[in-house]
């Protein structure tokens, strides 16, 4: 048997799948690829996570394309993170051109230029469902670790929302937490001692200024109503399709606060809310978040380890979590342990730094006898990329260099016109885009305060006008000191002495 033989006997067996699958492309053997050697992805390991990794310009978000078209033509919802603002073009069909139909020829399967159903939401003023959360459905636990507060300011806000829940005094936007921030150690400081403790007024200092910057990277456009519910990401269209849901993120990587608090509060509300699922043969919703560096990068290690938690527990619940970067190492090893498919595209060996990169990202991938892992890393085209995944028995697949199929959809972003009519099509938007400022802590403390300030006001009025009313009184009754004089008992005595000796 020649080498070829081998290898697509090897591939054929440990690429064969029972249930349904993802045809990623055909695997490659000395540059070149073999037809009809397909690379597939089943459906029933797509919740065990992936990666999406390689240098700028390698072709990782027509991966990630190729991806989220498959699954929604599959009947799987799809939430892709859009920071570069280039996967629009999923609403329409790609180009069927030479370059594509000679690619597919050698893949060994015709090419079909479709379209996905897409939404596209927003977290900032761009157009889009405004996605919303509010400062109770964070919690106090999630709330500290997106701030990265200390035990004691963890403890304090714990407090407040304890002194909220007792006062039933809601917590939606961040204007309601910096003002019961400010109150329990101004005007509600007596009342906040007596039943919960005394609270620091450097401590609540250090939890507002954690909140302003938080603000100040857009965070007060997130917090508030109307919540999104994440039962809106599992859509399915009339054909059967599901739903991409494209977020915008275009104006928002200089804030990776927000993108991160974003993620995290998703991901728990996603967990909280998604029943369990067990082994089931399709996810109920993959996620893709681009440039996931953004996330860890700037995660303190309460936020870490958050994450870490979430990612080996949201499985269970039907969901697939794929991040996509530029190098295996962006990604904590915890997490980076978690995922199960991985597709690494071509990585670039400019520096010895590079070089070492490149060593530990050729360890990440099981052992080949038919690559040299470290050169095929360096050697791959564009749309070129090292694929293992998961069988269906969660077993490693044998490692292949893949010629990646092309995007059914367009490799291009929407023009305003088409972009318009997906947002006029959208049913998302009425339902979410109207903002609501209902009365909540805000406007409750503010009230009680101004009553208690009334009260007190008044309280001082009345006690002014006693004061005033007992000295008039005191200085009505007080006798002239002639009458004093004539009425003394002295003077009488006088005068009756006077008058005994003149009668004698």
């Amino acid at each position: 048997m020649s080498n070829k033989e081998a290898f697509f006997s090897h591939l054929e067996k440990g690429y064969t799948t029972k249930g349904d699958f993802i045809n990623m492309g055909a695997a490659m053997l000395n540059g070149e690829p073999l037809t009809n050697a397909y690379v597939k992805i089943p459906l029933k390991t797509l919740n065990r996570h992936g990666l999406i990794a390689g240098a700028t310009g390698t072709g990782k978000t027509k991966t990630l394309q190729i991806l989220a078209e498959n699954l929604s033509e599959k009947g799987i919802p799809v939430l892709l993170m859009d920071l570069k603002g280039d996967l629009s073009g999923l609403a329409q069909p790609g180009d069927n051109n030479a370059k594509i139909q000679e690619r597919h020829q050698k893949i060994g399967f015709a090419y079909e230029a479709k379209k996905s159903p897409i939404d596209i939401l927003t977290l900032s003023q761009q157009n889009g469902v405004r996605l919303r959360a509010t400062v109770s459905e964070f919690g106090p636990v999630l709330l500290s670790r997106i701030l990265d507060l200390t035990d004691t300011q963890q403890g304090i806000v714990a407090v407040l929302f304890k002194y909220c829940d007792d006062k039933q005094l809601p917590l939606l936007d961040l204007k309601d937490f910096k003002k019961i921030l400010q109150y329990c150690t101004n005007e509600g400081k007596d009342e906040f001692q007596e039943s919960y403790g005394r609270i620091s007024t450097s401590s609540t200092g250090a939890i507002l200024r954690k909140i302003i910057e938080l603000e100040q990277q857009g965070a007060d456009l997130f917090f508030g109503e109307k919540s999104f519910e994440v039962d809106d990401l599992t859509r399915i269209d009339e054909n059967g399709k599901g739903i991409i849901n494209i977020v915008r993120l275009t104006d928002i990587q200089d804030k990776p606060k927000l993108f991160s608090t974003f993620m995290l509060s998703l991901l728990a509300e996603v967990y909280s809310s998604f029943p369990e699922q067990g082994d089931s043969d399709r996810p109920e919703l993959v996620i893709f978040i681009d440039e996931a560096h953004l996330i860890f990068n700037e995660a303190s290690d309460a936020l870490l380890d958050q994450i870490e938690s979430i990612v080996k527990l949201i499985r269970s619940k039907g969901i697939g979590l794929y991040f996509v970067t530029q190098n295996p190492t962006d990604i904590p090893n915890e997490v980076l342990a978690q995922l199960g498919l991985k597709i690494q595209h071509a990585l670039r060996a400019f520096t010895a730094k590079d070089r070492k990169a490149i060593k530990l990202t050729a360890e990440n991938y099981p052992i080949s006898e038919f690559y040299n892992t470290a050169e095929v890393l360096t050697s791959l085209g564009i749309g070129e990329a090292l694929i293992s995944a998961l069988d269906e028995k969660g077993r490693p697949t044998p490692l292949a260099a893949t010629m990646l199929r092309a995007p059914m959809s367009r490799m291009d972003i929407l023009t305003e016109s088409e972009l318009k009519q997906v947002l006029d099509n959208s049913k998302l938007i009425p339902k979410y885009n109207e903002t609501i400022d209902r009365e909540s802590a805000y406007e409750l403390l503010t009230e009680k305060i101004e009553k208690s300030q009334r009260e007190e006001a008044q309280q001082k009025a009345k006690e002014e006008q006693k004061r005033v009313k007992t000295s008039s009184s005191r200085k009505s009754t007080r006798m002239n000191p002639i009458v004093k004089v004539l009425t003394s008992a002295t003077f009488i005595r006088g005068v009756m002495g006077i008058l005994s000796k003149a009668m004698r």
